[in-house]
């Protein structure tokens, strides 16, 4: 019995003994980590590249891939005993429909995990017509145009939401057959482009596709920056405050009797949703004489409503122009547009901060006081302008002797001479009247190009000029725009921003 005893103790110590050596060579390290990247889309027969990021404590091995709906290579991977780094898969879809892509990572001791990409296999881009207003929620996708057969309006309830890269093109009409998106009161616009995918709005007559803006090329391929007038334009209209004649009030550009042009309320939290990264071009057709559409109207737009990163190009109104309302607005290129840059009305109290204008016909900033018989007393501000004025004989600044605005930190460079060489750009004819204000408004901080013979005597009144300092050029300058964040925009690739010192 005791040698039986003995012989099991023996056979429980080798045991512990063979299980303690096994434990000391068992792996400590964790199984290799695999993340998916965001959902894709693809058009049928073309590639998209789908990039997993791997981490592997163990050192990575190899990978191996499986598709569905599609084909799938390697394109490239870590190195043999890699900690972590990334793992391209190039996936080219089939058909129509869903696919996805599963890559099994393993590591060097043997241990796998994978992770899946969901892939939306597209047929061929295809043009939408837009015929009728939007009254449900809608989304415009990043690779479709959308024609604008008239005006088209998102009405109260609705949200529009527009993906960045999408094309949206205005077919050629005027009068109340003038073609224009117009987002009425209680409907939301979310159309939130990308540096890299802006959303483009045009004429039909601009052949830009999408495949020039998947390349980052946002520029028309056959339209010049000068083409005004072909189609309408953008109205975002909300429920903030204004000082009209009347409340609500009927937006400028439209037929008075749309009933979706109607703006203005008691809200000035309102919010119309959000634009960032937009480009609006060749529009402000005539709908009657004297009245065009901006290229971007705000009437009544709260502080709840996102507005940044703005390019108007060749619209034959204003580039932009606010009717009331109290939205802030920042990032804002306006060039080659046929009247005033930026126009401000009806008691707005918002903010537009670091604007680039380019050769406007009409003024620079034409800033009118309120209408009505409630303004609010409140000032509205403008602030870090950059304006080429391009000789264009206009008043830089537009006052009244009731506008209430506070405008700093303004550059002014290529101001107009006559034939005989004296100035041809001026401050408006109010601007005393203005300045006597009993509310502090005032212009201040501003620099200026002078031309050469010339003094700043000779453009700006005796009551600004303590606030005009002259530089030599444009690289002189310490005030102005941050202009490198408009690198996406068409004036920037057109070179139209550096061959005028700004780039």
């Amino acid at each position: 019995m005791k040698i039986l005893k003995y012989t099991i103790s023996l056979a429980l110590i080798f045991t512990l003994f063979i299980s303690c050596n096994d434990d000391s060579t068992s792996s400590s390290s964790n199984a290799p980590s695999v993340t998916e990247p965001d959902a894709q889309k693809v058009l049928t027969g073309e590639s998209v590249d789908l990039t997993f990021s791997v981490t592997a404590d163990a050192g990575y091995e190899s990978a191996s891939v499986t598709a569905n709906n599609g084909d799938a290579t390697i394109s490239s991977e870590p190195n043999s005993g890699d900690t972590s780094g990334d793992i391209v898969i190039n996936y080219t879809g089939n058909q129509a429909g869903a696919g996805s892509v599963e890559v099994t990572v393993t590591d060097t001791e043997g241990m796998s995990n994978n992770a899946t990409a969901v892939v939306s296999v597209k047929d061929e881009q295809t043009e939408v017509t837009v015929t009728d207003n939007i009254t449900s929620d809608t989304t415009w996708e990043d690779d479709k145009t959308y024609i604008l057969s008239g005006r088209i309006a998102v009405e109260g309830g609705a949200t529009l939401t527009i993906e960045g890269g999408a094309i949206i093109k205005g077919e050629a009409g005027s009068g109340t057959n003038a073609t224009a998106l117009l987002v009425a009161r209680d409907a939301t616009l979310n159309a939130n482009g990308t540096a890299n995918a802006p959303i483009i709005f045009t004429s039909v007559a601009d052949e830009i596709t999408h495949d020039m803006v998947n390349n980052g090329n946002f520029s028309s391929p056959n339209l010049d920056s000068s083409q005004r007038g072909l189609w309408g334009g953008v109205l975002v209209l909300g429920n903030a405050p204004i000082s009209a004649s009347s409340s609500p009030a009927s937006i400028e550009g439209i037929p008075s009797t749309d009933q979706n042009g109607l703006y203005g309320g008691n809200d000035a939290g309102d919010s119309s949703g959000s634009l960032t990264y937009v480009t609006i071009r060749h529009g402000g057709t005539n709908i009657g004489q004297g009245n065009e559409i901006n290229g971007l109207s705000l009437g009544g737009v709260g502080t709840g409503t996102t507005i940044e990163n703005i390019e108007v190009v060749a619209n034959q109104d204003d580039g932009i122009e606010w009717f009331g309302g109290t939205v802030d607005v920042t990032n804002v290129l306006v060039w080659n547009n046929g009247d005033d840059a930026l126009d401000t009305d009806q008691d707005w109290q918002g903010t537009v901060d670091n604007v680039v204008t380019l050769s406007p016909s009409g003024s620079t900033l034409e800033l009118d006081g309120p209408e009505g018989s409630n303004p609010s007393g409140n000032a509205h501000t403008i602030q870090n302008v950059s304006a080429f004025v391009e000789n264009n004989g206009s008043e830089m600044i537009d006052v009244d002797a009731n506008t209430n605005v506070n405008v700093s930190n303004i550059l002014f460079f290529g101001l107009a001479t006559t034939s005989g060489g004296s100035a041809d750009n001026t401050i408006s004819s109010d601007y005393s009247n203005y300045a006597s204000n009993t509310n502090g408004f005032a212009i201040t901080s501003i620099e200026a190009v002078i031309p050469s013979g010339l003094t700043k005597s000779d453009y700006f009144p005796s009551g600004l000029q303590s606030e005009v300092t002259e530089v030599a050029d444009v690289s002189s300058a310490s005030i102005g725009a941050d202009v490198s964040v408009f690198s996406w925009t068409w004036a920037s690739q057109s070179d139209a921003l550096s061959d005028i010192g700004l780039e």
